[in-house]
């Protein structure tokens, strides 16, 4: 054989071990252990009664049997993290501005409106970190804010193996490969991803362990048949027994829902 056959081979070669081996190193990442068959996820806590984003929302989440509080996280002024999931406090409280130009005093000063009156507040991220500990995972979707603070968090809370971390920037990825590798992460596939093939090459660059909104048949084969789980978006008007049989008849792994506490009961009597 020539040197450049050779040559040849062995880069064919190693294009074709090269998604395994890609899958193999993602695969080492375990995801949380729940409790229910299907992942239980309280968007935004458990907001039915309680404002969303708030202790009292984690509190009902962790109530209802929910396997997951979906968070959200923001940097105030000072640097601080705060769980809020708009940019602007002006939706959710009696108060006007961006989280990013107010400062962690000012953020407290807040009152975050409600149904039953009573005062809640905008949460410091180590608050909810704290609740949760050994009762209920952290979905975090990480809107802006420090990976390396984020992390040095979690770990002082020792919630390192009770949190999944959502992506929603590209560079957000590298970012938390490099500071933490061992955290489990997820994201929403990009537009231009259209096929299983499409799925399989993003999946050889991005090391992920959870992929949202996934609903293709095609993709959605090719995702289990690499280890990779599927959760989906419930959250809507007319979420209820209807659509979370759907989904489940879809085979994905988990549901993020509104009604958590409604999702649970319906799942143990319906999931064997």
């Amino acid at each position: 054989m020539n040197v450049f056959l050779k040559n040849t081979l062995h880069f064919v070669i190693f294009l074709a071990v090269l998604p395994s081996f890609s899958f193999a190193q993602h695969q080492k990442v375990d995801l949380p252990k729940v409790k229910n068959k299907t992942v239980v996820i309280a968007h935004r806590g458990n907001h039915v009664e309680v404002p969303e984003n708030t202790l009292a929302s984690t509190k009902e989440a962790i109530s209802c049997g929910a396997d997951y509080v979906e968070v959200d996280l923001r940097t105030t002024k000072d640097g601080h993290l705060v769980v809020l999931h708009d940019a602007k406090v002006d939706r959710t409280t009696n108060g006007a501005g961006r989280v990013a130009d107010i400062t962690l005093a000012e953020v407290k000063e807040l009152q975050v409106f409600n149904k039953n009156k009573k005062t809640h507040k905008i949460p410091e991220f180590r608050e909810v970190l704290a609740l949760c500990k050994d009762k209920i995972n952290i979905y975090l979707d990480f809107k802006e804010a420090n990976v390396a603070e984020t992390w040095k968090q979690i770990k002082a809370a020792g919630m390192e193996h009770q949190v999944v971390v959502y992506l929603n920037k590209e560079e957000q990825y590298k970012q938390w490969k490099k500071v933490a590798p061992e955290v489990p992460l997820m994201t929403s596939l990009p537009d231009d991803i259209k096929t299983a093939a499409d799925l399989m090459t993003f999946l050889s660059k991005m090391h992920i362990q959870v992929l949202d909104n996934v609903k293709d048949p095609e993709m959605l084969k090719a995702a289990h048949e690499h280890g990779i789980s599927v959760w989906l978006d419930m959250q809507s008007p007319t979420e209820g027994p209807a659509s979370w049989n759907d989904a489940l008849h879809k085979g994905v792994q988990g549901l993020q829902t509104d009604k958590p506490g409604e999702m649970v009961s319906y799942l143990m009597k319906n999931v064997q």
